[in-house]
């Protein structure tokens, strides 16, 4: 795994961190949150199973971490690019949130989220990588609320928390 400096408090101090490092000492750290929407529908991905954390679980259309000095609007088209195959897709802020979860073997996500939103075109198509992401699916909100009401464990924690706490700074209600 290549070595991704992103930035993360040490000591009160934002400093350029490397990413499992990060998540194995849960150093709060900054992030970026992506939701695309569509008629009410939100696209969701279901991340790849080599991924080192909550892999096969589904999140929203695309989380990740700005490189150390790189915007977090930079980041979400990035990433929106490199994971889901929608370059040139221009998403706005909606908000900033914090959130602490352990995500598994050990990791804990602590995170300052920069949240960005869209509305898709109707013909828009992810060409999913398949090394980040092992699906996708559009799906109204309802619907996907009680999903995870039913089955919370086939889904990230952090989309948990996202529409438990922050849903009002993403969908707008």
């Amino acid at each position: 795994m290549t070595q991704t400096l992103i930035p993360a408090y040490l000591d009160g101090q934002l400093c350029p961190v490397e990413k499992l490092k990060a998540h194995r000492l849960g150093l709060r750290h900054k992030a970026v949150s992506v939701f695309v929407l569509r008629r009410g529908n939100l696209l969701l991905q279901q991340r790849a199973l080599g991924k080192y954390h909550t892999p096969g679980l589904w999140a929203n259309t695309c989380c990740t971490h700005p490189h150390w000095g790189e915007a977090p609007l930079d980041c979400a088209k990035r990433r929106l690019a490199e994971e889901l195959g929608l370059p040139g897709l221009n998403p706005f802020s909606c908000g900033q949130v914090h959130y602490r979860a352990e995500v598994g073997g050990g990791l804990i996500e602590d995170e300052d989220v920069s949240l960005f939103k869209l509305d898709a075109p109707e013909d828009l198509e992810p060409v999913p990588n398949p090394e980040e992401v092992l699906d996708t699916r559009w799906v109204e909100i309802a619907d996907l609320e009680a999903e995870i009401s039913r089955s919370p464990e086939k889904f990230t924690p952090w989309l948990r928390i996202y529409l438990a706490e922050h849903r009002h700074l993403i969908l707008g209600d």
